[in-house]
């Protein structure tokens, strides 16, 4: 008699993603935003710009991941922060053009469904969602033996926001002489991790016990702190007008990340002199023995946005985005010449033996 097939005997759990699913709704309902209710199981999302209150929109879209973080957090048991980064990954690219994040696709891909480990990610995926002010309105889970070994999952995330027509961010209003403020990070957030995965490895540390840099803390809870979201601090000075140009500082650090805003003719001139470079980011230095012109293009440094505003506003807006609950920094201005970025430290800073810069052509 012939054998009959299952896609459970292929390992493939029906059941089991369809009990995701149902355990996952209430936290798609609790990301709902007007132009958008946020029911989940139809086989596309539906959001309405015209009840979210625009009258003319350009939508603006991003896509992006967790990179490498997402293994340490497979092996050290660390799941519940990843899905924030993602969401953070994709909402900071949109309100960097000044689009507002309307609503947040997820693609979670795993060798074997284990739902408990998915829902603590789909549970940060949806405080994600809550702190841009998006909503989560899909995704799709994908069961595949054979493509990825039973403990592991990959994240892909997608986001659409919009912006009035007028107020597209697009860098034109940048000139010589506007200052650049940074917002403070919240540690690593998510780029560099496969350089923090080989010295944690090189090294062995010991990620369960307290931080060397700080014994409150357990070190794997340090690398795996959460991207920060900007979008509510950023948005009301965006929909103001007092913003001339931001910077998700993301992979390339700041040196690569800032030129990506700056029109031609406008370098961007950073002192590393001008915030403190955060503890984890002076351990991951010292671990690694790392130049500082290789910290500046590979980690943020402590800085995970950069905002450019005119000379006469950076004060009122330093203040205003305080209030809001960021760290601000001054940390340099836009001068005349090639477009660019130059980080300038002295000697010591960031571990230095004598003054140095580094620079990137944009």
């Amino acid at each position: 008699m012939t054998e009959s097939y299952t896609y459970a005997q292929a390992g493939v759990s029906i059941a089991a993603g369809n009990a995701l699913v149902r355990a996952i709704a209430p936290l798609a309902r609790s990301t709902r935003r007007p132009g958008a209710d946020a029911d989940l199981g139809g086989f596309g999302g539906v959001f309405d710009p015209k009840a979210a209150g625009f009258s003319d929109p350009l939508l603006v879209a991003a896509n992006d991941g967790v990179g490498t973080k997402l293994k340490l957090a497979i092996d050290a048991n660390a799941h519940d922060g990843v899905g924030i980064d993602l969401v953070a990954m994709c909402a900071n690219d949109l309100i960097v053009q000044g689009a507002e994040p309307l609503f947040f696709l997820d693609y979670y891909a795993s060798g074997k469904l284990d739902a408990a480990v998915a829902e603590r990610v789909i549970a940060g995926i949806a405080e994600g969602c809550r702190q841009a002010g998006c909503a989560l309105i899909g995704g799709e889970t994908a069961e595949m033996p054979g493509m990825y070994a039973d403990a592991d999952y990959d994240l892909a995330g997608f986001c659409v926001g919009a912006v009035e027509r007028e107020n597209l961010l697009t860098g034109d209003r940048i000139a010589p002489g506007n200052v650049i403020l940074g917002l403070a990070s919240t540690g690593i957030h998510s780029n560099g991790f496969s350089l923090v995965r080989r010295l944690a490895a090189d090294k062995g540390w010991r990620l369960d016990r307290p931080a060397p840099f700080d014994h409150d803390v357990k070190l794997i809870d340090a690398l795996m702190a959460p991207t920060r979201i900007y979008v509510k601090s950023l948005l009301p000075l965006l929909n103001a007008g007092r913003i001339h140009g931001l910077a998700h500082i993301t992979g390339g650090g700041l040196l690569e990340n800032v030129p990506r805003v700056l029109p031609d003719g406008c370098h961007a001139r950073i002192d590393a002199d001008a915030w403190p470079l955060p503890r984890l980011m002076a351990f991951l230095q010292a671990q690694g023995s790392i130049e500082p012109e290789e910290m500046a293009r590979t980690f943020n440094c402590g800085i995970g946005m950069a905002v450019i505003v005119a000379a006469d506003e950076a004060e009122a807006v330093s203040a205003a985005l305080t209030q809001a609950g960021e760290t601000v920094f001054r940390i340099g201005a836009v001068e005349a010449g090639e477009r660019g970025c130059t980080v300038i430290g002295g000697t010591e800073t960031w571990s230095a033996r004598a003054r140095w810069t580094a620079t990137h052509a944009g």
